[in-house]
């Protein structure tokens, strides 16, 4: 863990990235290595965002329609020369916080699992091809969740886990691992956002943490580091809860 260039020589693609946690693990992984080609949507300004970061590359892409997928792991792997590590992160946002029971719900998860699976085995030749093939996946942020929300959080983790014991049983053979990271209260821009609108949910957030605050996005960054490296080379098919410790009440 103390090597400060334990990600030297791969190649990274990150998507979701100009701002928040996409932003944090594009730069946390350069400063270890790493290069990285950092996606987001066309009005998200990654491209500018990026301009002088050495190490990342910005890119502007499609990340709603699952059908574009395989076009964008071309453009990575013509870009990068190669995938390495892929980093999921997808900007599906409900128009309102998901309470329990929401129908919303169904549609987001489904929409959350072609994005994956199609990005997964689009990059899947080329990750083979990598000796230190990773895939890391980021769960819904619990800001797009309403206060009255716990279980329809706690279905979008299991449902993300299941995705990714999926995916991980899949690429196992090849020496390719597949986790996920399960954000609390992150402080993102789009939690922010919600926060603003609702400042009851930000309080119940931090109410409902051990650790009595809200995440910055440098927490999640550190341990989607971690899953990228060696020392996770036997780690896969599981998830890491990023959320200061849950109070249980």
């Amino acid at each position: 863990m103390a090597d400060p260039l334990r990600l030297y020589g791969l190649k990274a693609l990150v998507t979701n990235a100009a701002s928040g946690i996409g932003e944090a693990v594009s730069r946390t992984l350069i400063k270890h290595g790493a290069t990285v080609l950092a996606v987001d949507t066309i009005n998200s300004g990654v491209e500018q965002h990026f301009a002088s970061v050495k190490g990342i590359d910005g890119h502007t892409a499609n990340l709603t329609d699952a059908t574009r997928m395989p076009a964008l792991i071309e453009d990575a792997v013509d870009h990068l020369g190669g995938i390495d590590i892929l980093v999921n992160d997808f900007p599906l946002q409900p128009g309102t916080p998901i309470s329990d029971g929401d129908a919303a719900l169904d549609k987001l998860l489904e929409s959350r699992a072609d994005l994956i699976m199609s990005i997964c085995r689009s990059a899947l030749p080329h990750l083979k091809k990598s000796p230190s093939g990773r895939i890391i996946s980021v769960g819904f942020l619990r800001s797009i969740f309403a206060a009255k929300g716990s279980d329809a959080f706690a279905t979008a983790e299991h449902d993300l886990a299941q995705i990714t014991r999926a995916i991980g049983a899949e690429t196992g053979e090849f020496g390719i691992t597949a986790n996920y990271i399960q954000p609390g209260a992150i402080m993102t821009p789009a939690s922010r956002d919600a926060f603003r609108k609702d400042l009851t949910l930000r309080d119940f957030c931090i109410a409902h943490s051990a650790a009595q605050r809200l995440g910055e996005p440098v927490d999640v960054a550190k341990v989607a580091l971690f899953l990228a490296s060696d020392d996770a080379a036997f780690v896969s098919g599981t998830g890491v809860a990023v959320d200061g410790g849950r109070t249980g009440s």
